[in-house]
């Protein structure tokens, strides 16, 4: 096929992954990853493009648009600037490519998001949610990992102590409780790419178990 893919937030864990299962996808001719500073990965399907959130205005033409951006209050430095990124940036791409004729959009969201939630973190992850759903896209994917399991760049102690307690309780996340359970980066990435190539219409919400099945 000769389809595009536009890909922001490749830099990260399941980002970097979901880039690497597009790079091979026969199902996509051109790769435009979105990133803040060039990687210096080469591949003949792959435009790179450093681009200023605070002042990007227009789309490129993509069918299909993967959102893996995200970070943490603590690395983000405060919560007006975690909401910037997980909030307003992956609104302002899905705006502008829908915008642009883009069909699909696929994201990853988080376990526990919701706009009315007391916790900070779920209450943007929810709030953008929401607001995604009223732009209109053919199709919308929402995925809600657990924890993120997989080899990290950065340090991020407190999540990788959460993953090691949730890892020794796996055995226990059965029936009801499987979206609990740690997921592998990589099953996202893989899980976000199948949906893709099946083009399915409307909006669809994946926990971390549905998710988890979908990237295995």
């Amino acid at each position: 096929m000769n389809k595009t893919a536009l890909i922001a937030g490749a830099s990260g864990l399941t980002g970097g992954y979901l880039l690497n299962l597009l790079l091979e996808s026969p199902e996509y001719s051109t790769i435009i990853a979105y990133v803040r500073k060039s990687s210096g990965l080469t591949h003949p399907k792959l435009k790179e493009i450093v681009v200023d959130w605070e002042t990007l205005q227009e789309p490129v033409a993509a069918e299909d648009v993967f959102c893996c951006l995200g970070t943490t209050i603590k690395k983000a430095g405060s919560q007006e600037a975690f909401r910037r990124v997980d909030y307003n940036y992956p609104l302002q791409l899905a705006q502008l490519q829908f915008r642009g004729g883009s069909q699909q959009f696929l994201l990853v969201s988080a376990m526990g998001a919701d706009a009315k939630s007391s916790i900070f973190y779920s209450r943007v992850k929810g709030e953008l949610e929401n607001a995604l759903q009223s732009i209109g896209y053919k199709s919308l994917h929402i995925f809600r990992p657990s924890f993120i399991a997989g080899p990290r760049k950065e340090s991020r102690p407190g999540e990788r102590i959460g993953l090691a307690i949730f890892s020794i309780l796996s055995p226990l996340f059965i029936g009801p409780l499987k979206k609990y359970a740690p997921i592998q980066a990589e099953h996202i990435a893989r899980a976000m790419l199948r949906t893709a190539q099946k083009s399915e219409p409307g909006i669809k919400v994946y926990d971390s178990a549905i998710t988890n099945e979908l990237g295995k």
